[in-house]
C-alpha cells in the first residue's frame, strides 16, 4: 500500500491532478499505519500480517 500511495502521489504531481495526489497521501498513511501495527505484533483485521 506504501508503495501504491507514493506512485499516486507521483504520478498526481507530475499531472498535475489533487485527486491522486490527495488519494496517494491518504494509502500512504494507511499503509504505514498498517506496518507500524504489523510490528508491534497486533493483528490487524484477525491477521498477524496485513499482507
Amino acid at each position: 500500500m506504501i508503495i501504491l500511495g507514493i506512485i499516486l502521489l507521483v504520478l498526481g504531481f507530475i499531472f498535475g491532478i489533487p485527486i491522486l495526489w490527495t488519494l496517494g497521501i491518504i494509502i500512504a498513511v494507511i499503509g504505514v499505519i498498517l506496518v507500524v501495527l504489523g510490528a508491534t505484533g497486533r493483528a490487524v483485521g484477525g491477521r498477524a500480517h496485513y499482507y
